[in-house]
């Protein structure tokens, strides 16, 4: 339940001491007994595993003494003070001060248990956090900018460094939020550009009128209100990356200007005949399929095979929820670091809610969450994350939850085909279409 995690116990009374070590171990619990504080503070580091329980009256180093050394030491260390009839006052004094609770004695076993498994918990979650900070503070290279340890997210790192440094112009497929950008940006800045320009055009945000003045450039004159020379977008990328985002809205009198930079690698300015050479790696980024639309004859084939060269595919969230935990760590401290706010602690409970969460807005969507969660503002990101402390799942509720996720995520894989999710799982097919009706998930919805 709590692997790795240590429970220090401090009890100078023999019967005492013997007794709660065995409800613990009862308890499945590691246990480390002491009867004096001396000895367990000696095991004690920044960030170390466990918790610990202390009676307060002890010999030499009081309870009291050994919760003021932890806190010292590490702050958020949880310490239990274990307390006599006659302590209470003092007792509510030490959690003003830092104690996580205190138990009175006598107390049963399962009252033990009880309080420590929720410190253990606390402790879990707070291990967590510092592992993961680290690893966002300390991680060098690609892995510190595209976050993520599924398959998926690694293919996709090894593959942008593979061909970084390719003077093949590169097409992106990826839903909304799912890092389109994020990715073209590691492909510049792993490169031999990385010294240079990384320019980003919308071509769904700049109106067709002056798309051409913004991304070819202009001379004085070329236009009513052209009074200086204007350099372009694709000129301002000259030896670095020049990035086309949702290039599926481009419209067909465009793709055959973009075409012509493409194939010859120069541009000219908007009145002026004089070609000017571009060195410039294009990276196009698509929600849609251009194949199909230039197959409907809504996207122009040729500048759909000129950009064919080297495509990436990134996986929507939900195919990857494995990495929701980091995702959203990261995006909680950047948050809490851009609005000078303590970063919250996302429960277990929570978490699992945001791993069951459909996210259609991918990785973008999940960012937003995380800075409504440190901003405490209500809505929807805060029912998300508050719906987990209301109303904790129930083990058959998330055994349900994974399993229902597992069967969407193969019968996505497979496009609906019942036949191959069947065999993949291991499940007979009639079992498969039961469980299929149960979770409300319909084969054609796949396909």
């Amino acid at each position: 339940m709590f692997d790795g995690l240590k429970v220090l116990l401090v009890e100078d009374d023999p019967t005492v001491r013997e007794g709660s070590e065995q409800a613990l171990q009862l308890a499945g619990l590691d246990v480390l007994a002491f009867h004096s504080a001396e000895l367990a503070y000696k095991l004690l580091t920044p960030d170390f595993p466990g918790i610990v329980v202390s009676d307060v009256r002890l010999p030499g180093m009081s309870g009291l003494e050994l919760l003021q050394a932890v806190k010292t030491l590490d702050a958020n260390l949880p310490v239990i003070l274990v307390t006599g009839h006659g302590d209470i006052t003092m007792a509510v004094h030490a959690m003003r001060t830092g104690a996580y609770d205190f138990i009175e004695k006598p107390y049963s076993s399962e009252q033990l248990v009880d309080v420590i498994l929720r410190a253990l918990e606390t402790r879990r979650l707070t291990l967590e956090v510092h592992s993961l900070r680290r690893q966002l503070e300390d991680g060098g290279g690609i892995e510190s900018r595209l976050l993520g340890n599924s398959v998926a997210m690694r293919d996709i790192r090894r593959l942008i460094l593979d061909v970084a440094d390719e003077p093949a112009d590169v097409l992106i497929y990826g839903d909304t939020g799912t890092g389109k950008e994020m990715v073209a940006r590691c492909l510049h800045d792993f490169s031999h550009r990385r010294k240079h320009n990384f320019v980003a055009v919308n071509c769904g945000a700049i109106p067709e009128s002056i798309f051409e003045s913004e991304v070819f450039g202009h001379e004085p004159g070329a236009f009513t209100g052209a009074a200086k020379r204007q350099v372009g977008k694709i000129e301002h990328a000259d030896q670095g990356t020049f990035f086309l985002d949702e290039i599926e809205s481009l419209p067909l009198s465009l793709q055959v200007k973009l075409l012509r930079v493409l194939q010859e690698r120069y541009i000219e300015r908007l009145g002026s005949n004089v070609p000017t050479p571009v060195d410039v790696r294009v990276i196009a980024a698509a929600k849609l399929d251009l194949e199909d639309l230039s197959q409907q004859q809504k996207f122009r084939s040729d500048l759909y095979y000129r950009l064919n060269l080297i495509v990436l595919h990134l996986p929507p969230l939900r195919e990857r929820r494995e990495d929701i935990p980091i995702l959203f760590e990261h995006f909680v401290l950047a948050a809490a670091a851009r609005y000078n706010r303590a970063a919250p602690v996302v429960s277990s409970a929570q978490m699992r809610n945001l791993m069951a969460h459909s996210w259609p807005g991918n990785v973008r969507e999940l960012r937003n969450i995380a800075d409504r969660f440190v901003l405490g503002i209500a809505g929807g990101a805060s029912s998300l994350l508050a719906a987990g402390l209301a109303s904790p799942l129930s083990l058959a509720e998330q055994v349900n939850g994974f399993e229902r996720a597992l069967i969407e995520q193969e019968l996505r894989a497979y496009s609906g085909n019942v036949s191959e999710v069947s065999a993949v799982l291991g499940l007979p097919k009639q079992t498969l279409y039961h469980k299929m009706q149960k979770y409300n998930l319909v084969a054609e919805e796949f396909r």
